[in-house]
């Protein structure tokens, strides 16, 4: 009896920290959103302010006294923002649908099925993920290049259409799911991709919305691939269109944040509306693998 009551009381400790750590904790978080917060919320006040404020007093104000938006209209009689923006948000969707589909096939494969190499593979899209873009950069636009898709949004869609880290998310994902399962799918006639419809699915959806962020955020904030691979300014992506302010306004940070701003805005309606599943699909593949 008294060893229940042990444990009930360490339990009920540990739930409820004291108050010291309570404070130390909440002090943790408000040092981490001002951080990771900050920098957005000068931004945004720097992209509203007047050319009559001055935007290097310190310490800053990040309410401005003449708040106007015409740095963002200043934005948009400058670049056609609004086709640049289609083509990052294109890009961006078909690489979330390529990327979802063609993950969620591979890693069936790997983590499920028996074939010959199946570990010479595995190594060798491990390998893929200890270097860095730029070095295939050169091979890619060479690849690009010969397959005609150079100067076009295919060819800006192409080397990302499915990523090493999405294949091994989710082949840990499908390994969650119980052998006994799939081997009683088998039994009863079920094709493959009758399999990936029915049993595998509906237990990696979770993951696949962890897929679906990080492509959509990957090749929405890519900037380096389309600026070699496109030399056309009128199929420019958003991220590469704003370069053209950053030199030709770099005397005026005010229409450069209201570009940022702009660049910004549609990653966090997207993480705001999904932030529920995107969490739950860590969770579950913290769990399960």
């Amino acid at each position: 009896m008294s060893k229940t009551l042990m444990k009930r009381s360490s339990s009920r400790s540990f739930n409820k920290p004291s108050l010291p750590n309570m404070v130390l904790r909440y002090v943790l978080l408000i040092l981490m959103m001002i951080i990771s917060v900050g920098p957005f919320l000068l931004q945004l006040s720097l992209s509203l302010k007047s050319k009559y404020e001055d935007v290097y007093a310190f310490p800053p104000k990040f309410i401005p006294e003449h708040p106007t938006f015409e740095n963002y209209a200043e934005v948009a009689r400058n670049i056609p923002v609004f086709d640049y923006t289609w083509h990052s948000l294109l890009v961006s969707v078909v690489m979330v649908v390529s990327n979802v589909i063609l993950a969620t096939m591979a890693g069936y494969a790997l983590a499920a099925m028996r074939f010959r190499f199946r570990g010479v593979i595995l190594a060798l899209i491990l390998s893929t993920l200890m270097l860095p873009g730029e070095v295939t950069l050169t091979s890619q636009y060479l690849t690009v290049k010969a397959l005609g898709a150079a100067n076009t949004l295919v060819g800006v869609f192409l080397p990302t259409a499915i990523t090493a880290i999405n294949v091994l998310l989710m082949a840990t994902a499908v390994r969650s799911i119980p052998p006994a399962v799939l081997d009683a799918a088998t039994i009863d006639g079920a094709s493959t991709l009758q399999q990936l419809r029915y049993v595998v699915w509906p237990n990696v959806r979770g993951m696949a919305m962890v897929v679906a962020l990080m492509s959509f955020i990957q090749a929405w904030d890519d900037f380096l691939w389309p600026l070699v691979v496109l030399s056309d300014p009128k199929k420019y992506t958003l991220t590469v269109g704003m370069q053209y302010l950053q030199s030709s306004f770099g005397t005026n940070p005010r229409v450069v944040a209201a570009g940022t701003v702009i660049a910004l805005i549609p990653i966090i309606i997207l993480f705001a509306a999904s932030q529920k599943m995107f969490f739950r699909g860590v969770q579950e593949g913290g769990v399960k693998g």
